[in-house]
């Protein structure tokens, strides 16, 4: 399974549902905080190709995108496929 790194910050409801989706599947993943963190916020603007927003989640180092992005990857029945390589 690919390596699953996903950007948040506490209470937000989008990445709490990105984040259920990835337990529902038992996905392990990586998760970077970046409330408290400038530097960590731009390293994910960085990566994300200039969007701010979190959550920001990346498979296998490819972004794609938030929680809207991945549940339809999912709805799609393409996220399988993807985290498995």
């Amino acid at each position: 399974m690919k390596t699953v790194e996903i950007y948040t910050t506490p209470y937000c409801p989008y990445c709490i549902a990105a984040k259920r989706l990835l337990d529902r599947k038992g996905v392990a993943y990586a998760e970077t905080d970046v409330s408290r963190d400038q530097g960590l916020r731009e390293t994910m603007v960085k990566r994300a190709g200039g969007l701010r927003t979190v959550p920001q989640i990346f498979i296998g180092g490819q972004h794609v995108g938030g929680s809207d992005e991945l549940h339809a990857l999912d709805h799609k029945g393409r996220l399988d496929p993807l985290l498995a390589g």
